[in-house]
């Protein structure tokens, strides 16, 4: 009888310890992540952009964009960033010179354009990598909407 309660007791752990998540994991599903542009289009700012933050963990972070205007040349000096494009179409300018920089909070670096930079396209599906340190910023196509994931990666 006590071996039968021994493997009662040792399936019904097993049973638990996979039941939960490990720490840290987190799971976005397709469906949430493609409608997400819709929703971030009502909340967005008097520079029509919305942010939705999904996760922070110990050295990055991850969340969803939505533009439908012009955003600030910017760099960030302590974080690389990632970005997935889900829907939409913008032009990405990276390097460069940042035009009128100023530093708004710590590590965060805003300007009004990018002279010199170098200008790519970028359509759904399109991955990129803008390592920390170098100045980027998208421009929408008046009348248009732009969707990506962003993972902010500390670089330290």
């Amino acid at each position: 009888m006590r071996t039968f309660w021994v493997c009662v007791v040792v399936v019904a752990s097993a049973t638990w310890l996979r039941a939960a998540d490990p720490e840290g994991f987190g799971l976005w599903k397709g469906a949430e992540v493609r409608n997400s542009g819709k929703d971030l289009a009502n909340k967005m700012d008097d520079q029509k952009f919305a942010w939705l933050p999904m996760a922070t963990y110990s050295n990055h972070l991850i969340g969803l964009s939505h533009r439908e205007g012009d955003g600030s040349a910017e760099l960030h000096e302590t974080q690389a960033d990632i970005l997935i494009v889900e829907s939409g179409e913008a032009t990405l300018v990276v390097g460069g010179k940042m035009v009128a920089a100023k530093t708004l909070k710590p590590h965060e670096v805003r300007g009004s354009s990018i002279e010199g930079g170098e200008i790519k396209h970028l359509a759904v599906g399109d991955i990129i990598h803008i390592p920390a340190k170098v100045p980027h910023q998208l421009k929408i196509i008046a009348g248009t909407k732009f969707t990506y994931l962003v993972i902010k990666v500390d670089s330290n």
